[in-house]
């Protein structure tokens, strides 16, 4: 019988122990999980290659498009229950919520999405009959939507969903570190906001012009 995958096991056990100082197996799984991270980290990538980046940015972007997945699983789960509002349009919902009613460009851009997206997510929340449209009267080019009864009552049974979701999202962080991590998402989302709405049609080398210099 081959034990090497046990003396491994037995190794890596020792090491956790000497390193940690506990014997909970939680604790000892989220120690290999992180040893297998850093072995994954970007760097190793690019150094693999000789190639030149920001070790610090890129492990930023990376950890950015992880949690946006991890979101939209945990938001599917979260709202099982509530099949309307598992992809974006619980977003559009709450946003919707906030107001009387928006133009339909209005909601789109208040939710960071492409045209085409946000029609879409639009067009599947009328089907449901969660929000209505109606002409605006100030610009007969635009068309305002606004939630129906269905949908502000979808919105508030669904409130509670959405906050365990958001807590389990917000995962096992300290008070002060969700406040710094909400101070640095704030920062983050007005930058890119900012290209959103006044950039949209800016070429990649002109964004990067946007950058303060200091911190290139």
């Amino acid at each position: 019988m081959d034990f090497s995958l046990l003396k491994e096991l037995v190794n890596e056990m020792e090491d956790f122990s000497s390193q940690t100082h506990s014997n909970s197996l939680d604790d000892f799984r989220n120690w290999l999980n992180t040893k297998a991270y850093e072995r994954e980290n970007p760097k190793h990538l690019f150094k693999k290659y000789e190639l030149t980046v920001n070790d610090l940015e890129n492990e930023i972007c990376k950890q950015i498009l992880l949690l946006n997945r991890f979101a939209k699983q945990m938001i599917r789960k979260g709202l099982q229950n509530y099949p309307q509002l598992a992809n974006e349009e619980f977003t559009y919902l709450y946003r919707l919520a906030d107001y009387d009613s928006l133009t339909k460009m209005q909601l789109v851009e208040k939710n960071g999405h492409e045209k085409q997206t946000g029609i879409e997510i639009i067009k599947r929340l009328l089907k449901y009959g969660l929000i209505e449209e109606f002409a605006d009267k100030e610009d007969k080019r635009s068309t305002r939507v606004k939630l129906t009864k269905s949908g502000l009552d979808l919105f508030k049974k669904s409130s509670t969903e959405v906050t365990e979701v958001a807590k389990i999202l917000s995962a096992d962080l300290f008070d002060e570190e969700k406040r710094i991590l909400l101070k640095t998402l704030k920062k983050l989302n007005e930058f890119h906001f900012n290209v959103y709405h006044e950039h949209k049609n800016s070429s990649f080398e002109d964004l990067g012009k946007l950058l303060p210099q200091k911190r290139k």
